[in-house]
């Protein structure tokens, strides 16, 4: 069964604060994504399909949290991308007018190191669990 601890479904929860978001105040460095856990250490999870439908329930509540622009893919999106993952492991990334939203959405999950769990219009599900602490529970299929 999937279980997401209370804490995290919290931080699923939009909030009203005007904290800023992840890759907000780091506008100013333009280098590729230095973090340890890249994903080229940690290769993308491969999920079942019900582990997918699974994720996208719990995505549901969520609100985008990386906005993709005019610009596409490009290293500060991917660095925000990469925050996100670490901090909520199940994102939502918003597309605005892509040219191919399919191939986007397959080279954002393929650059951040996630599993692609569904595409919804414009807006991408993507899930990479923390390699240190999972906190979502993906669910066990149970024979019989």
């Amino acid at each position: 069964m999937l279980r997401a601890s209370k804490s995290t479904r919290e931080e699923f929860l939009p909030r009203g604060d005007s904290k800023a978001g992840p890759g907000e105040g780091d506008r100013g460095s333009s280098g590729p994504i230095m973090n340890p856990n890249a994903p080229e250490s940690t290769p993308a999870p491969v999920l079942a399909s019900y582990q997918r439908k699974a994720l996208r329930g719990l995505a549901n509540p969520l609100r985008p949290i990386v906005h993709v622009g005019e610009a596409g893919v490009s290293d500060q999106v991917l660095r925000a991308l990469d925050e996100a993952l670490l901090a909520h492991e199940l994102v939502k990334v918003r597309l605005l007018a892509p040219e191919d939203k399919k191939a986007t959405a397959r080279a954002l999950a393929e650059k951040s190191g996630a599993a692609l769990c569904g595409l919804v219009g414009h807006t991408v599900i993507l899930y990479r669990p923390h390699p240190e602490d999972p906190r979502i529970e993906l669910p066990e299929r149970q024979n019989g």
